[in-house]
């Protein structure tokens, strides 16, 4: 299987990165195209091809990946429209916010042809291998959506919605992302007021926060039912939980998913 990702940069490059980590994907297999001279230095030692050109960069690949600014697309795919196979290559497009009406808009040639298509929002945890990504076929057939969803799923993991969710996927993984993010760095600067050094504090986070992961990924567990194995009456769990609550801790996570949406 050969892969031509365009655009290697925040998003793009994690999932570069993430395609070398796997083992059933040939370096030389792989394909980028972007403009940018630090972007190929970043992967020149790793066996892969690298140029700036788009048109070339697709020649042969089964697979395109568009990685690229929302407001690049139109410019990206308009480009490829003379390269792209219609009928053997599949297209994935990663950009929030651009629907699927604009994506085949643009890959109209006139004669009512469209390629198989995928709107895919993964996240930064892809270059790691632990992206939740969402797909969302357009035009592909059941033997389409199982081989992408496999690819993907060698990246962490995949699910197939509908369009009309995607930007609610997006708020929750892609940008929750960010969201776990500045809980660490919250809880991590608490840590260090109880009095723990920073670099002690965000270890103990961190294993922290992967062992409730791990937790609710083997049991199966709703989260309420492992927090009450923790919360003693009158105890320190307790007190702790109640004062966030006040502080509006649960409400603040929804409003500011809402917000995302907005």
């Amino acid at each position: 299987m050969k892969i031509t990702t365009i655009g290697a940069g925040a998003i793009g490059g994690a999932l570069v990165e993430g395609l070398l980590m796997c083992e059933t994907v040939n370096p030389a297999d792989i394909t980028i195209s972007d403009p940018s001279v630090a972007m190929q230095t970043r992967f020149i030692n790793t066996g892969i091809n690298i140029t700036s050109d788009n048109s070339a960069a697709i020649k042969g690949a089964d697979i395109v990946i568009v990685a690229v600014k929302p407001w690049l697309v139109e410019t990206v795919i308009k480009g490829l429209l003379n390269s792209l196979d219609y009928e053997r290559q599949t297209l994935v497009v990663i950009a929030a916010g651009v629907s699927s009406e604009a994506i085949r808009k643009w890959l109209d040639k006139g004669d009512f042809r469209q390629p198989r298509l995928f709107l895919c929002i993964p996240n930064t945890a892809i270059a790691i291998r632990e992206s939740m990504t969402f797909l969302v076929p357009i035009k592909a057939t059941a033997t389409d959506i199982k081989d992408i969803t496999q690819l993907f799923n060698q990246l962490g993991q995949t699910i197939v919605i509908e369009e009309n969710q995607l930007a609610a996927g997006t708020t929750l993984a892609s940008c929750g992302i960010a969201y776990a993010m500045r809980y660490v760095r919250a809880s991590t600067e608490g840590g260090v007021e109880i009095g723990f050094r920073a670099a002690d504090a965000q270890k103990i986070v961190l294993q922290t926060v992967k062992g409730a992961v791990s937790l609710l990924q083997s049991t199966g567990n709703h989260p309420e039912a492992e927090i009450d194995k923790v919360t003693t009456a009158g105890g320190v769990t307790i007190k702790g939980l109640n004062e966030m609550e006040h502080a509006g801790f649960t409400s603040s996570v929804i409003r500011g998913l809402k917000a995302g949406l907005k």
